[in-house]
């Protein structure tokens, strides 16, 4: 399970993990964190700023190969950003950014 929550535009993205015991043994579990991290930083190059995520490692997911989990954390993402529509950031692109002559920011 994937939950996706917008913040504000010029903030870094932060992504948490949940993987409960259910999942499996310390060693299963610390498997599917490292492999969910990996994920989640393939994630934060596409979308580094505006974006609050947060997964919740399912007992399926550890007996997932990497292609697998990485292709429904993906679908996963891309369903919750369709949720999210018009209350996506703005993209920090469109921020002014002018100063005067002197070089200080305008108000």
């Amino acid at each position: 399970m994937l939950y996706t929550a917008a913040i504000a535009a010029g903030e870094p993205s932060r992504i948490g993990f949940i993987v409960s015991k259910s999942v499996g043994n310390a060693v299963v579990r610390n498997l599917v964190k490292r492999r969910l991290r990996e994920a989640g930083a393939l994630s934060l190059q596409k979308y580094p700023s505006g974006f609050a995520i947060v997964v919740r490692a399912l007992p399926a997911s550890a007996a997932a190969g990497w292609d697998d989990l990485l292709s429904d954390y993906d679908a996963a993402l891309q369903t919750t950003l369709k949720r999210l529509g018009s209350r996506l950031p703005q993209a920090a692109s469109t921020v002014s950014y002018e100063t005067t002559q002197e070089g200080t920011p305008r108000a």
